[in-house]
């Protein structure tokens, strides 16, 4: 009896435990993807993917998460046409061949009940290699509009993009360096 008493007790534990995560959307119009490169040393091009979408799981009190986010590279936007149009050509992005990008983060580290940082894995041009993102500030509200509970923050990192491929204007000087930010919010489902 005491066996069994033990093993009910310790799944309602486990779902209990579980009950608690909950999911969110990525909310396009306030989730950006960009990214910021040096150009020859005298200015900063920067650009953004227009299109993205995803998902977060989220638990507070376990102090755990996933964030699936799923980037489409021909949104490039960099405020200039033929600029969009070489970083996505195979030269750079290989936008036709590659049409996604995508972070997968599973392992959330809180600072206090702050998240501060999201690991994952990063893929770009076909290769995933892992990443992490330090959140900047993070924070969790009750939207007044929505009426649902938004969570959301800038995550950032620098990478070396060599690793993934694009190794365009490296022999000519261009960093290797780019940073990369995620400012997102994601609405409680």
């Amino acid at each position: 009896m005491k066996k069994s008493l033990l093993a009910l007790a310790a799944v309602s534990a486990f779902v209990t435990g579980t009950a608690q995560a909950a999911t969110y959307a990525i909310e396009p119009t306030h989730t950006f993807v960009t990214f910021e490169i040096g150009h020859f040393g005298t200015s900063t091009n920067r650009g953004r993917f227009d299109k993205k979408e995803g998902t977060v799981q989220f638990d507070r009190a376990a102090k755990t998460g996933k964030v699936d986010i799923t980037i489409d590279v021909a949104s490039i936007n960099t405020g200039t046409g033929p600029f969009n149009s070489h970083i996505k050509s195979a030269e750079i992005l290989d936008a036709e061949k590659f049409p996604t990008a995508r972070f997968v983060g599973d392992k959330f580290v809180f600072t206090g009940d702050k998240v501060s940082e999201v690991s994952g894995m990063f893929t770009l041009m076909g290769k995933t290699l892992p990443l992490t993102l330090k959140a900047t500030q993070f924070n969790c509200y009750d939207s007044p509009m929505l009426k649902r509970e938004v969570c959301g923050g800038d995550f950032e990192a620098t990478l070396k993009r060599s690793a993934w491929g694009v190794k365009y204007g490296l022999d000519w000087g261009f960093q290797d360096d780019i940073r990369l930010v995620i400012q997102t919010e994601a609405v409680k489902q």
